[in-house]
């Protein structure tokens, strides 16, 4: 099936197992695969070998390594306001913590060159319950990161994570307007801005510089006394045909990719991972 937008998935949202994922994403017609956690561990802990390995299993199903979903800034911020505990922090298996930090990141690249990935997602810190006060903070890191990056050839991309201080699109847009590099991008998840609290599109999205976003999470919810139900994309609470439409008239020509976050019927992940990936190939057909 022909899509106006490249397609992709972080693996393990398929199978933990690499080579199954691999396969599964292929067959629905994606060309483009993240890592997150593989061979059961963090991305980032994998040894050079099993990087060559996963490298090697994704490209024998005709993919390629897109992006390294990584758990950079996605820590507790010292100093810093009380943790906001409404909210899950998911780790995929990453138990690193602010002083990993500097170590996390010059892995990161070396993973990254290894692999092909263009794109290290980063976080902004565990949400608190006083955002405004860790601001200055976030944009010193991500000027940082974006520096180093920007050596390495590399894309550092913020995501909007409702678990974390920059959750919307108007809280990365005035995190572009503060840092304003080339090497940092937004990696934009329409479905974690709903959850918290922002209507993604068109509000959410229209905050975002032109040509900011260089990546794009696609999952589905809908909020059940205010935490997130996820189901099958396009089938619930988010506008992804618009979201879609505007993706495409602004001018963007990367990867959606899927982060599927619902268990599926029975349980199954891979069956609802590939439920939502045919979703996003109908959404996107051309």
């Amino acid at each position: 099936m022909q899509t106006r937008l490249p397609t992709a998935a972080i693996t393990d949202e398929f199978s933990p197992d690499l080579e199954v994922a691999a396969r599964a994403m292929a067959r629905i017609g994606m060309s483009g695969a993240e890592l997150r956690v593989v061979f059961g561990k963090n991305i980032l802990d994998l040894t050079d070998e099993e990087v060559d390995q996963a490298r090697q299993i994704v490209e024998a199903q005709g993919l390629r390594v897109i992006s390294l979903s990584s758990p950079i800034l996605k820590c507790t911020l010292p100093g810093g306001p009380e943790l906001d505990t409404r909210f899950q922090h998911d780790v995929f298996a990453s138990k690193h913590t602010y002083e990993d930090q500097p170590r996390l990141i010059q892995r990161a690249f070396r993973i990254a060159h290894r692999t092909g990935a263009r794109i290290i997602r980063v976080f902004s810190y565990w949400r608190t319950v006083d955002p405004e006060k860790c601001f200055p903070a976030i944009v010193d890191a991500l000027a940082d990161l974006a520096r180093k990056a920007a050596s390495e050839d590399l894309i550092i991309g913020i995501e909007n994570e409702h678990a974390c201080n920059v959750s919307t699109g108007a809280d990365v847009a005035r995190v572009m307007a503060a840092v304003s590099h080339p090497n940092l991008k937004v990696v934009w998840d329409p479905a974690n801005a709903y959850v918290a609290g922002e209507n993604p599109y068109p509000d959410g999205f229209a905050k975002i510089p032109a040509g900011a976003v260089a990546h794009v999470h696609a999952k589905d919810c809908y909020l059940v006394d205010g935490k997130p139900r996820w189901g099958a994309l396009g089938c619930c609470a988010l506008d992804w045909k618009g979201q879609i439409a505007a993706l495409l008239a602004s001018g963007y020509t990367g990867y959606v990719s899927l982060e599927t976050h619902w268990p599926g019927p029975d349980g199954d992940k891979l069956m609802a991972s590939t439920i939502c990936g045919w979703n996003l190939q109908h959404l996107l057909a051309a």
